[in-house]
């Protein structure tokens, strides 16, 4: 157990504040090095003549400034850090807007501020500022896996939902919320038989013992899932209950996987509703996802043409050659079209002919079919899906616009006709070379988590959380977490 009630609080309290110093440490870092590097570059030996002061100026002054920008757009407010894209988003914008209000300045103030040296300082501290904040966050990340600095909650809600959202939370924990207790409605459950069971969460009691539940664990937030027991006046009773100790309440929406950009809450005769916008399927943005999905795959198809060679190479001289290089399989996409995948070949030639055989085997539910250890795989093929590299002639996919970049994974047909009504909504986008499903598990997800990560993303697409995926993708390919 936790030191005193108000020890969990106090200690939140420090690491945060902590975290936000330091991030503030680390911008005027980047701040004064993009300064300074784009003074060395811009005019090199130079950088000392009497004509360059205003350079100088403003390369002491560009650390601070930027400083303020990120303030201004609350890039420093804990809402926006630890979890989520948000983060990223201001840091551009902080850029966008400084580079903006320097233009403006030199102008008014008739300023000679050489082109050059804008044009190297400016995107240098925006991509710097969102690296360094993504080394840092990557950083915490690694803290709450171990267990340390995790917010300590209590759900509060019926136990099916209670064990669902545990299940949840302890899957991952780069959300940073560790379950310490729950409360349910009374009677629903014997505290000590379900606490000793450990289908649950320990059970610190009912609705009405959520204060003192708090107190007794020392929690920090207080989860309230979604129960007609606890609305309106209730929960209000319970915000007056938690304000006082500064205990974080919040409360889960029943809109499973609808981003907040997508809810908006206007008042409707004098009361608050809750207004969903529909996802973004089409338009200008979809437009650019398609171009840059092209672009890129052509250019990393001609940057990675000497490894697919060599892949090509090894695929056809090691143990189990005497097939095809490529392997090529008929997959679903986008409204239901079949079109052909490519693939580096990583199975032995009677492959399909031996599915039959392994079926009671599967390690997986669902339609997927999943062996750690599938003896149809040759042992070059094992190495390929370890790093991903048999998934690179899927380049080819995206360039021919079968594919995107991200998107849904690509279903096999006879997984489609298995699927119920709500699943088909993950047709009517473009499946993706990676997706969610890739960075949060692959392999080791069960089906019902990787269909619900696909629907997220259908729901929820947007350019920035695509460049996101990217990144998180390369991560999860260097660790080779869930790739058999």
């Amino acid at each position: 157990m936790a030191g005193p009630p108000d020890s969990a609080g106090t200690t939140r309290s420090g690491w945060q504040f902590r975290y936000i110093v330091a991030l503030c440490l680390v911008d005027v870092l980047v701040g004064l090095a993009s300064a300074i590097a784009a003074l060395g570059l811009r005019f090199g030996p130079a950088t000392a003549e009497p004509y360059n002061r205003y350079h100088l100026w403003v390369t002491i002054a560009l650390p601070l400034a930027w400083l303020v920008a990120l303030t201004l757009n609350r890039a420093y407010e804990s809402r926006h850090l630890f979890v989520g894209n948000d983060e990223y988003a201001r840091v551009f914008r902080s850029g966008l807007a400084l580079t903006a209000t320097l233009a403006a300045v030199s102008f008014a103030l008739d300023i000679r501020i050489a082109r050059g040296y804008v044009i190297i300082a400016m995107p240098l501290v925006i991509v710097a500022g969102i690296v360094l904040r993504y080394l840092v966050r990557q950083r915490l990340h690694r803290s709450w896996a171990r267990g340390e600095r995790l917010h300590r909650v209590i759900l509060v809600g019926h136990e099916v939902a209670v064990a669902e959202m545990t299940k949840r939370l302890r899957r991952e924990r780069y959300h940073g919320l560790g379950v310490v207790g729950a409360c349910l409605p009374n009677g629903a459950v014997d505290p000590l038989e379900r606490s000793e069971a450990g289908s649950l969460p320990p059970v610190l009691g009912t609705f009405e013992d959520v204060a003192p539940a708090v107190a007794r664990v020392s929690a920090d937030t207080v989860v309230v899932l979604s129960c007609p027991e606890i609305a309106g006046a209730a929960l209000r009773r319970l915000a007056w209950q938690l304000e006082g100790d500064d205990i974080d309440l919040i409360v889960a929406s029943t809109l499973v996987d609808v981003a907040g950009d997508r809810t908006t809450v206007r008042p409707v005769d004098g009361l608050p509703m809750l207004h969903v916008e529909h996802p973004r399927l089409k338009g200008g943005r979809r437009f650019v996802k398609a171009v840059f999905d092209r672009v890129s795959a052509l250019l990393l198809l001609i940057v990675g043409a000497p490894v697919l060679m060599a892949i090509a190479l090894l695929v056809r001289t090691s143990p189990g050659a005497g097939g095809p290089v490529i392997f090529r399989q008929e997959r679903v996409g986008k409204n239901g079209q079949l079109f052909v995948i490519y693939k580096f070949r990583t199975m032995y030639v009677d492959a399909e002919d031996r599915l039959a055989d392994l079926l009671e085997r599967n390690e997986t539910d669902g339609e997927l079919f999943k062996m750690r250890d599938d003896p149809r795989v040759t042992p070059v093929g094992r190495w390929l899906r370890r790093l991903s590299l048999d998934e690179i002639p899927q380049l080819v996919n995206v360039l021919k616009g079968d594919m995107s970049l991200v998107g849904p994974r690509p279903p096999l047909p006879r997984e489609v006709s298995g699927y119920p009504s709500d699943m088909r909504r993950r047709l009517v986008v473009k499946p993706g070379l990676t997706g969610l499903w890739q960075v949060s598990g692959r392999s080791d997800l069960s089906w019902e988590e990787s269909i619900r990560l696909d629907l997220s993303y259908v729901e929820n697409w947007s350019l920035t959380m695509d460049l996101a995926i990217l990144v998180r993708t390369l991560s999860a390919v260097i660790r080779s977490s869930g790739a058999y």
